[in-house]
């Protein structure tokens, strides 16, 4: 099963802390045909975090989607947290220079989809339709 990265803020929330469009359903889509893994500042190695950072932006339907999300572990640049040697893809509203440059060395940079709910609020149905 390919591995989804997931990124929080602007990804799962807002820019505003707002829980993002078709969440629930984003989440039950990706848990439910994914390995899905926290790629966020909000956990490092520490789901709890990542679920307490979101549990009072989300609608309770999403909690149990949540939890079945695991945790990574990096240092400065996410790239850290990903395992290259898998299938993957990875949802982030901003990936560093840096990061896109490692991602370039494995030969993964069309793994990196760029989310910007601002622009298309119905970003997450939309890329249910296309992964």
């Amino acid at each position: 099963m390919k591995n989804l990265y997931l990124d929080i803020d602007g990804v799962l929330l807002t820019k505003h802390g707002d829980m993002a469009l078709h969440l629930v359903d984003f989440l039950n889509f990706a848990t439910n045909n994914f390995d899905c893994y926290w790629l966020t500042t909000h956990c490092k190695g520490d789901a709890a975090s990542a679920i307490f950072h979101l549990i009072g932006g989300v609608q309770p339907e999403a909690i149990p989607f949540l939890k079945k999300i695991k945790t990574t572990n990096w240092n400065l640049w996410k790239t850290e947290g990903i395992n290259f040697s898998q299938n993957f893809l990875w949802l982030d509203d901003y990936a560093f220079d840096t990061e896109k440059n490692i991602l370039e060395e494995h030969l993964a940079l069309d793994k990196l989809i760029i989310v910007n709910l601002k622009s298309n609020p119905n970003q997450l149905l939309d890329i249910i339709k296309v992964i």
